[in-house]
């Protein structure tokens, strides 16, 4: 069994603390609030040492670092022996100390907007699986959408020695870039495409997932259209696409609305729908930039005895589970969002293990999944 830690760093939450509260547990992601002054857990779990954990196993320290450190290379039996001896006494290994004398924390750091949702859960399974089958842990930062919140994780995870970094999306501030430039650490934009990357980029072009959208709607012969989406920079492109796709077909026309702040909530989707038919009553289709905005949308749409697609087409984007199983089932952009984090991790593989990555921007495309919605 993979044993994978995921750390989560919440500046959604407390944007503007001074300090940052983590917690280290295996397979699960958590926030922590601070510790109380009567709270020995530290103090108790860093009462045991590793040779106590070797004593208990009846193994030397040097396998019980093994385990910790490289468990491939231990036998499964010795190797069961020194994990339950662990857990037994309840063993925090130090793994900073490894870390300062291999000059590797084998800490990977991974950044997306929200994990209120399952739309990046994919990119992030694939890549703390990868990542985990050769021996690296995530810590996963969330920026809640929030400007400037990208900058403060980066800052916070070059602080924790990462080896290597996620990123999602291409726009970033200066300073981000700087630092990341200036670290000289292996870094993966993802979840869009450019061909000027930081380092290297796993993605695919929402500007294009925008005008295909627009294409589709257009040849099922809807003209009126809408578009719903957060006011951030990947739902901006998809607008930008759509805007494009109108603008060169005569009759077409648009009407949209941004979220501020930008959401992924069946909520905002129901708001975005009244917005919208306020706009023009009289749209025909409307795209939303994710399927969870697309789906709030649908539910509004039952409340307001609105049949979707015969008075009102809806379409998504992402196709996440829900897209396939909701009736009518929903017309949606696809990405291989799974595929984006293991080609992550692989391209970070590569590099921190002194391959050469040949293609350092991988464009992993983007189809339109047409359903009964629209």
């Amino acid at each position: 069994m993979l044993a994978l830690t995921l750390m989560l760093v919440n500046f959604q939450a407390h944007p503007s603390s001074s300090s940052d509260h983590f917690s280290f547990l295996p397979s699960q992601i958590v926030t922590t609030t601070p510790a109380s002054k009567n709270n020995n857990r530290r103090n108790s779990a860093s009462s045991h040492r590793m040779e106590d954990v070797a004593t208990l196993a009846g193994v030397s320290m040097i396998t019980v670092s093994r385990v910790i450190n490289s468990p491939d290379k231990v036998a499964e039996v010795t190797r069961i022996k020194v994990e339950k001896a662990i857990r037994t006494l309840g063993y925090v290994p130090n793994l900073m100390a490894g870390s300062l004398a291999s000059s590797k924390s084998r800490l990977i750091g991974a950044i997306v907007p929200t994990i209120d949702n399952s739309i990046f859960a994919e990119t992030i399974r694939g890549l703390s699986q990868t990542l985990a089958l050769n021996g690296y842990e995530l810590l996963l930062g969330q920026t809640g959408y929030v400007d400037n919140a990208e900058e403060r994780i980066v800052s916070t995870f070059l602080g924790r020695r990462v080896d290597a970094m996620v990123l999602t999306g291409i726009r970033h501030t200066d300073k981000t870039r700087s630092q990341l430039r200036d670290s000289g650490i292996p870094v993966v934009e993802t979840w869009d495409l450019s061909d000027r990357p930081i380092d290297m980029l796993a993605g695919f072009s929402n500007l294009e997932a925008g005008a295909a959208m627009g294409r589709y709607l257009i040849s099922k012969g809807y003209m009126r259209l809408g578009f719903a989406g957060g006011d951030e920079s990947r739902a901006l492109s998809r607008l930008a696409g759509l805007t494009a796709t109108v603008k060169s077909t005569p009759g077409a026309n648009l009407r949209h609305v941004l979220l501020k702040p930008a959401s992924s909530s069946f909520k905002a989707g129901r708001e975005a729908l009244v917005q919208l038919l306020k706009k023009d009553p009289n749209l025909q289709a409307i795209f939303f930039s994710n399927d969870a905005l697309a789906v709030g949308a649908m539910m509004e749409c039952v409340r307001r005895g609105l049949r979707v697609p015969q008075d009102i087409a809806i379409a998504g984007f992402a196709d996440l589970d829900i897209a396939s199983e909701i009736l009518p089932a929903l017309t949606t952009v696809q990405v291989r969002s799974r595929r984006i984090g293991e080609t992550a991790a692989g391209m970070l593989m590569d590099r921190l293990q002194g391959r050469e990555v040949p293609d350092s921007v991988k464009n992993l495309g983007f189809s339109i999944i047409s359903r009964e919605s629209a």
